[in-house]
């Protein structure tokens, strides 16, 4: 149950911060709102480090491979895109088309690495996509409406 809890935290967080990184690219600028983003990102890091260093050893660093570290640069563009994507529509279907996107990776990428695929996680994520195509449907129907 704790870590359903966190999870919901966690995704409650990036909505949050997708809409205050779109605020501060309109008043400073894209790259500035990003560099302030992983900026604070750092320093939050760095006290987290602090407070559980205890924790790490050397040798958790040692087994990483390089390629991990392309994260943070997935994560810039990630930043870059949401403060892009954010005005431009609703939070409700941008955190639903991010989800989907987000879903159907890691179904990509356990069928990569754990060579499975499941089945149950295909069928929610076409219902979802179905909802969202419904529910945009519906949208643009209303918005003819009140157009008249």
């Amino acid at each position: 149950m704790f870590y359903i809890l966190i999870s919901v935290i966690a995704g409650a967080i990036v909505v949050v911060s997708r809409i205050l990184n779109t605020k501060l690219s309109e008043k400073v600028g894209l790259i500035e709102s990003s560099f302030f983003n992983y900026f604070t990102g750092v320093l939050a890091s760095l006290v987290l480090f602090i407070i559980f260093k205890e924790n790490f050893s050397s040798s958790n660093f040692s087994n990483i491979p390089f390629y991990a570290y392309f994260g943070g640069i997935l994560g810039i563009a990630i930043v870059i895109l949401n403060s892009v994507i954010t005005p431009k529509m609703s939070s409700f279907y941008a955190t639903l088309i991010i989800f989907v996107g987000q879903l159907f990776t890691g179904i990509l990428l356990d069928c990569l690495t754990l060579n499975s695929v499941s089945i149950t996680k295909i069928s929610g994520g076409i219902l979802v996509v179905i909802g969202l195509t419904y529910n945009l449907y519906v949208d643009s129907k209303l918005d003819e409406i009140s157009v008249l």
